[in-house]
């Protein structure tokens, strides 16, 4: 039992965001060429390092199965910088998902296997690196 006036515990920490994906090595090098870092083979992934946050991308046998993801990643761009990021992703292979969100403060969009991801310019305060 901790004594009194001691510091709690530490909590978990995130190891990484995880994706299942059908093709571990595409959705990879679509994330790398986004976001930088370095893709590394991992205990049966694919791991992207070089961010806040290592992102892992692991094959598995059934597709999206929903139409909207419930956990997203939210990329923070500076405002003037947003139609060059959301082009930039474009170029790699992602698409808009204005049917989700059409609006002033961010761009939802789909990586190539259909996961959500936004960019945000103006829904509060940026967390930067």
């Amino acid at each position: 039992m901790p004594e009194a006036g001691a510091a709690p515990e530490p909590v978990p920490v995130i190891d990484a965001v995880a994706f299942d994906c059908e093709d571990p090595d595409g959705l990879g090098q679509f994330w790398q060429s986004l976001l930088g870092g370095e893709l590394r083979p991992g205990d049966g992934v694919i791991e992207l390092h070089g961010g806040r946050v290592r992102l892992d991308f692991a094959q598995v046998p059934e597709g999206k199965q929903v139409r909207k993801n419930r956990v997203h990643l939210d990329l923070y761009v500076p405002p003037d910088r947003k139609d060059q990021a959301i082009a930039n992703a474009l170029r790699l292979g992602a698409t808009r998902a204005d049917d989700i969100y059409d609006g002033d403060l961010w761009q939802v969009m789909r990586d190539p296997e259909g996961n959500e991801f936004c960019f945000v310019w103006g829904a509060g305060s940026p967390t930067r690196p």
